[in-house]
């Protein structure tokens, strides 16, 4: 690894974009410091417990989204899987369905008098367990956030050199021999990525909690920014948050210190490992995961929107605002690749100290409730940028800011795995750094780059408080025209456009299951 000193022209576009990133984390600061109730909230009795609640559920979101992801991620790139390319696709899927519209899908599904009760009141069944509290937030939690378990892995197993488990194999190793010492090991700095960002999706969500009446640190966030005139409550519960994802970032760190990922940049897939007697168990999990995660939660919707038809209602479907979707989400993918790459490259190709903290800064925003960096802009629009207030740049900006880190923990996941001999190879042949960027870097991490737009603009599609706040007048996306029925109890007309929102957002993760699976080699 280059010890070189970071070049100006990479250096400052790095340090810029995370100081527009931590903007949030400064309002945060100017509302806490100097206020004498900050040391009053810390020492609440239900302050320790909001972050006990709050910990638990994200230790079991973060182990569970492991469980689930990585084995389905290596039945489907490396093995001969029944229907492998169809799972491929239909895996990623619940990436596209919001928290909040998770755990209403599975109240309707297992909730009091939901479709399960009714199919099971024949039998005598009058009630079944309540699913509110901490099972329903982390298994609607577990929903939204094991896809990227999956993705991260996927992407990380087809990027490993197969003559790595060639040569273990060789050696006499069992295939769970080397799958435990060479293809884990390897698979460490994606897994930790992934788990990084499940845990800080799980410590922002609101949706999700509040549906489901677990009292976690966010949910009372929102209650004292909506009925107390003061907020500084509320801020510093944030920068509880704060702490805590300053925690996970550390571990992860520490955990990617012990093992790095090395990559050949080479082609050459991997052979495909035959299941046997296993075939159709592995296929019937894998199928299990499926239907539960994503057609349980379509199938509510479906017969939301037919029980809207049958009131006489009919099926409204909302197309300008799944354009003022798609619009933003967009830019706000581009804008965050673009940069991010600064920031990665600085972290990956020249390591020292103050790059670690620049790269460490530059995953805080992911750890606050959208209702925290959308307040921290309002309170700067309205003081310094006037004319930026309630704008689609600001909405944007604020799109950036929130996802950040799913840009980042892609394309780093990515570099990690292109050794830098090969870049330095490049520029000893006299090609400058822009062109070595453009020609070699960015076509080897091509896979990270799309993977992170992916994540962002899937995840602003869906976003929801943020878009409440900043939103311009007028300008409707899906995620507020879900929300605006749901807050009435209508939810056969909120079906209709979440639905539209799974339908809009789908063909991005087909995109990049199709190239994913255009990498995995046929059966053989």
């Amino acid at each position: 690894m280059s010890r070189a000193r970071a070049p100006v022209a990479l250096a400052v576009p790095a340090v810029a974009a995370v100081a527009l990133v931590v903007l949030p984390l400064v309002y945060l600061l100017l509302r806490t410091v100097g206020s004498g109730d900050v040391l009053e909230v810390l020492g609440r009795p239900g302050t320790a417990t909001l972050v006990v609640k709050t910990l638990v559920l994200v230790v079991a979101v973060t182990a569970t989204a492991i469980l689930v992801g990585l084995p389905l991620a290596w039945l489907v790139t490396r093995t001969d899987l029944p229907a492998r390319r169809a799972l491929a696709v239909a895996a990623p899927l619940p990436l596209v369905i919001p928290s909040y519209v998770a755990a209403l899908a599975l109240l309707g599904a297992f909730g009091p008098r939901g479709l399960l009760q009714q199919l099971l009141e024949p039998l005598g069944v009058e009630r079944l367990p309540e699913i509110y509290g901490f099972v329903g937030a982390w298994l609607a939690l577990t929903l939204s956030t094991y896809p990227y378990v999956f993705l991260l892995a996927g992407a990380a197993l087809r990027g490993l050199d197969p003559a790595l488990e060639d040569a273990a194999r060789g050696l006499g190793r069992s295939r769970w021999g080397v799958f435990r010492r060479v293809t884990l090991p390897a698979l460490r700095p994606s897994l930790g990525a992934a788990s990084l960002l499940v845990a800080l999706y799980t410590l922002s969500d609101f949706g999700a909690v509040s549906l489901m009446q677990y009292n976690a640190l966010t949910r009372s966030i929102y209650v004292q920014y909506r009925s107390l005139f003061d907020r500084t409550p509320a801020a510093v519960l944030a920068l509880v948050l704060v702490a805590l994802a300053a925690v996970l970032l550390v571990l992860e760190e520490r955990s990617r210190r012990r093992v790095r990922a090395s990559g050949s940049g080479a082609e050459r897939p991997p052979k495909t490992i035959s299941l046997g007697a296993w075939r159709w168990p592995a296929f019937a999990f894998c199928a299990a995961v499926v239907a539960f995660f994503l057609v349980v939660p379509l199938a509510v919707l479906v017969y939301w929107t037919a029980r809207g038809v049958e009131l006489g209602r009919g099926v409204s479907f909302a197309w300008e605002a799944a354009l003022s979707s798609v619009s933003a989400s967009a830019l706000a993918a581009v804008i965050a690749v673009v940069a991010v790459l600064p920031v990665a490259l600085l972290a990956e190709r020249y390591p020292a100290r103050w790059t670690r903290v620049l790269e460490r800064l530059a995953y805080t925003g992911n750890a606050l409730p959208g209702i925290v960096i959308a307040l921290s802009l309002v309170f700067f629009a309205a003081n310094y940028l006037t004319p930026l207030y309630q704008t689609l740049a600001l909405l944007v900006f604020a799109y950036v800011v929130r996802f950040f880190p799913q840009a980042l923990a892609g394309v780093e996941s990515s570099l990690q795995a292109v050794h830098p001999r090969i870049e330095e190879a490049a520029r000893s042949l006299g090609h400058g750094p822009v062109r070595v960027l453009a020609t070699v870097t960015v076509p080897l991490i091509r896979r990270g780059l799309l993977a992170g737009a992916a994540l962002v603009f899937l995840n602003a599609m869906k976003e929801l408080p943020a878009t409440l706040l900043l939103r311009p007048i007028g300008f409707e996306t899906l995620a507020t025209e879900i929300w605006k029925y749901t807050a009435l109890g209508s939810y056969s007309r909120a079906a209709p456009p979440a639905l539209l929102l799974i339908l809009v957002s789908a063909p991005f993760v087909y995109l990049l299951a199709a190239r994913r699976g255009s990498d995995v080699s046929a059966p053989g």
